[in-house]
């Protein structure tokens, strides 16, 4: 637990800065749409989502995370409040059972949370290309959110799979802030734009009368006759994005 004591005031005043977004949306019920029933029962799946296939993927030193898809789809189709707790829980939680590291990015899995929220209630997530614009989006929120974490509690190097590019870079001579920021832009999108599809291919395997139990689950709702393509493109993007992640993207950063 050394990088909770080593930045016990930045964690306590984060914490602090969450709550208070969490009690100010609860009094002006802005949330409380988002926390049905079916809500609660789903973001413990969510979270086993998450770090289970994160750790595969850290084990696999894949250059994206993938760590985010529960969270994501708690987003889409409960709200962005449901979506925002379930990506902070998870890191929580992953911190304490896991491994500490995945302790500070809580406010980054806590943003994508509310990202994908937001942009599923203004209708970003009902085919392929419109969800791929939703990762993206997603990718620059988590970029803007996350380089401060790299940089003062790591030091821009961590134990995922991207750092071998921040690596790479500062030995080029860039600085620190550059380096974080171009990892960032180059493997968030990445990584952003899989994470949302593959929870498009949850979504859309799940029926219509199921969906209808969510808060929102009117924001999955595929076109007509569409279901099919839909998820064979998702799927496919996914493939391309990784093999590109794997095979394209050591030889353009030189690793």
């Amino acid at each position: 637990m050394e990088i909770l004591t080593q930045n016990l005031v930045y964690f306590i005043v984060v914490i602090a800065i969450m709550v208070l977004l969490f009690v100010w949306a609860y009094i002006t019920k802005r949330m409380q749409k988002d926390f049905s029933t079916t809500t609660w029962v789903l973001i413990p799946v969510a979270i086993a989502i998450n770090l289970t296939i994160g750790q595969i993927v850290l084990v696999l030193k894949l250059p994206v995370y993938l760590d985010s898809i529960g969270t994501v789809l708690v987003g889409v189709i409960c709200g962005p409040w449901a979506g925002a707790l379930t990506g902070a829980l998870s890191n929580i939680i992953a911190g304490m059972i896991l491994d500490p590291g995945w302790f500070p990015w809580f406010p980054v899995a806590a943003a994508i949370g509310a990202t994908a929220g937001v942009m599923a209630n203004i209708g970003y997530f009902k085919n392929w290309w419109k969800v791929v614009v939703t990762g993206f989006v997603i990718a620059v929120v988590a970029t803007i959110v996350g380089t401060p974490i790299a940089i003062v509690v790591y030091g821009g190097i961590s134990a995922s799979g991207s750092s071998i590019i921040t690596a790479f870079l500062l030995e080029t001579g860039r600085s620190l802030l550059a380096s974080v920021l171009t990892t960032n832009f180059i493997a968030e999108p990445l990584d952003k734009i899989a994470t949302s599809l593959l929870a498009f291919a949850i979504i859309d395997g799940l029926s219509a009368r199921y969906l209808s139990r969510f808060p929102r689950g009117e924001n999955a709702a595929v076109e007509k006759g569409q279901k099919t393509t839909q998820l064979v493109i998702a799927l496919v993007v996914v493939v391309l994005l990784i093999l590109f992640g794997i095979f394209v993207l050591p030889s353009i950063t030189g690793g």
